[in-house]
């Protein structure tokens, strides 16, 4: 019975889920609606919004400024919650208050499967988190400027990702060539081989990724963003604690190289004895870094 999981995992890889696959999809049918108002907060507003992906409603909360607009847009990707628990405001929401702040719309997407979010969580190699993000990122360059919209600029586009989040944004970024910036948090890494091995062995007591840890060698090349860094026309921002104990602080490392031996746009940042959440002094180092970083690439 495992091999024949194996296998069924496999043929939906072959199926739908290659970065060259991904590229070659169209996204953004449909349109994003405020569901209602969240509340009113210091310099923004926030709302439960909602959107189409695959035939699945999403949903997420915005947080829009309180000035005229238009303003560039941030999505903000959370990492691992379990799904079964999630909370909209999620950990991640005072980062994207913090951004809201900043001048930005930010749009904090529930994965699918984390309520009310429709669909099944994670999936292969989580691809359908990329997908949805993907949607959303689509819809929004559409329909920027309209309604819902209306103080949005879809053209200056960023991602913020943390953990599993940031290996999402990666995905997101090797795929949609108009994503203009970048930032990754102790991010997951673009080798699918190290995350498989890492939520098999030390996140889920072996309960979950033995599949992809057994993927062929020529699979994980066609997934890992890793190997398709040259497709992404953002610039990143990338930082991690050197203390992290969820996500290895080599991961961080080996990007910030490969980026650089590319030719890439990159700035590395690492910060010591810095765990997996930044707190105190390093973290309102990180929100300065951020700032500057989103005012220079989404001006």
């Amino acid at each position: 019975m495992r091999w024949l999981a194996l296998l069924l995992l496999l043929g939906a890889v072959q199926a739908q889920e290659t970065i060259a696959e991904l590229r070659a999809r169209s996204y953004g049918k449909g349109e994003l609606i405020i569901e209602r108002a969240l509340g009113q907060n210091r310099g923004f507003t926030r709302y439960l919004v909602r959107w189409p992906s695959e035939g699945l409603t999403q949903y997420g909360f915005m947080n829009v400024p309180s000035g005229r607009g238009p303003y560039p847009v941030v999505l903000v990707l959370h990492g691992y919650v379990n799904p079964y628990t999630y909370n909209t405001l999620a950990y991640t929401t005072r980062y994207a208050d913090a951004i809201a702040r900043m001048g930005y719309v930010v749009i904090h997407p529930n994965y699918r499967g984390h309520p009310p979010s429709q669909g099944s969580p994670e999936g292969v190699f989580r691809v359908n988190y990329a997908i949805d993000v993907l949607n959303l990122a689509a819809i929004v360059r559409k329909q920027s400027g309209k309604g819902p919209l209306a103080k949005a600029d879809g053209s200056r586009m960023g991602l913020w990702g943390h953990s599993m989040g940031g290996g999402i944004a990666l995905r997101v970024a090797v795929v949609d060539p108009q994503i203009r910036a970048v930032v990754l948090y102790g991010s997951m890494s673009g080798d699918e081989r190290k995350n498989a091995s890492q939520i098999y062995y030390v996140y889920s007591g072996r309960t979950r990724g033995l599949a992809e840890l057994n993927a062929p060698d020529e699979r994980i090349r066609a997934i890992s963003p890793i190997y398709h860094l040259q497709n992404a026309r953002a610039t990143f921002s990338v930082h991690h604690g050197t203390a992290d104990e969820q996500v290895p602080y080599a991961w961080s490392v080996e990007l910030c190289q490969k980026l650089k031996a590319l030719g890439e746009s990159v700035e590395c940042f690492s910060y010591a004895k810095a765990g997996h959440l930044f707190r105190g002094r390093n973290d309102q180092v990180f929100l300065q870094r951020v700032q500057a970083f989103f005012a220079r690439m989404l001006p």
